[in-house]
């Protein structure tokens, strides 16, 4: 598989809206605009034999997965197949995880992660592209639709409303993961996620505020009632903020990111994107 110069796929080894495009998943490292290489699979969506069939060939998800997960997680990989069951599907490694260069900033600098995967699907010919995030990937679908446009609707599942948030158990846990020494020498051997020691300066746009800066794209934001890393009042806080384009799904009986997202809730928000998304 060769490269072009920005780590980008050539368009032309993919036709994605071509009945006899080749089915089989492609994988390459990206490169960010501050140099990071990222690990990326596309998978070309489902086959479709004739022009009668829905307009979903020229649509891309963009994935987006959670804080210690990758490209080849099983959870990541399941999202990814039920999303595929619509169209075609770019999933990645966030920096600092799994094969991908760099060290996590924990939904800083990743915006510029998802920048890249956006740009590779759109060079591989999809006109339309939604961002579908978990967790710290559902913060940074937030942010890069805010900072960066570009995408035609976004999907942010789990997501925290606001930084430093101490207030469950599990979240105490991550804190400690990313701010102690121990925590990350953890991260890293353990969790293959290596996390940079550095605090955040200048500390970024918030997801509450960027979602009050994504109108008029579509937005979906998706939270369980039984998170127990954020309590619903993250996903209300960022619904409010985001005003009448965005909807507002709270699950019953739903957990936290992609371990907790049935089958059925995938085919859903794929369901909703189709409809959304240009």
């Amino acid at each position: 598989m060769s490269n072009g110069p920005a780590g980008h796929v050539a368009p032309s080894m993919v036709c994605p809206n071509c009945e006899t495009s080749r089915r089989a998943p492609m994988r390459t490292f990206l490169h960010t605009a501050d140099g990071v290489s990222i690990n990326s699979v596309y998978e070309p969506g489902p086959v479709v034999y004739d022009s009668s069939a829905p307009p979903s060939r020229d649509l891309a998800f963009v994935v987006a997965h959670g804080f210690t997960g990758d490209v080849d997680r099983p959870h990541v990989r399941r999202v990814a197949a039920a999303l595929a069951r619509h169209a075609a599907v770019v999933t990645f490694s966030f920096r600092g995880h799994g094969a991908s260069g760099g060290r996590s900033t924990v939904g800083d600098r990743e915006v510029l992660d998802l920048d890249a995967a956006v740009a590779w699907a759109r060079e591989l010919g999809h006109t339309r592209v939604a961002t579908v995030g978990f967790s710290m990937g559902g913060s940074v679908v937030l942010r890069h639709a805010a900072l960066h446009r570009g995408v035609d609707a976004v999907v942010s599942v789990s997501s925290p409303a606001r930084w430093y948030y101490r207030g469950t158990a599990p979240m105490r846990r991550v804190h400690w993961l990313v701010t102690r020494p121990e925590g990350r020498l953890v991260g890293r051997w353990g969790l293959r996620t290596r996390i940079h020691h550095r605090d955040w300066n200048p500390v970024p746009l918030s997801p509450t505020e960027a979602a009050g800066r994504i109108a008029p794209t579509p937005l979906l934001i998706v939270h369980g009632d039984r998170d127990g890393y954020f309590p619903l009042d993250h996903p209300r806080m960022l619904a409010k903020a985001a005003g009448d384009h965005a909807e507002l799904w709270l699950e019953p009986g739903m957990g936290h990111a992609e371990n907790a997202a049935a089958d059925e809730l995938l085919a859903r928000i794929g369901d909703w994107v189709v409809s959304r998304a240009g």
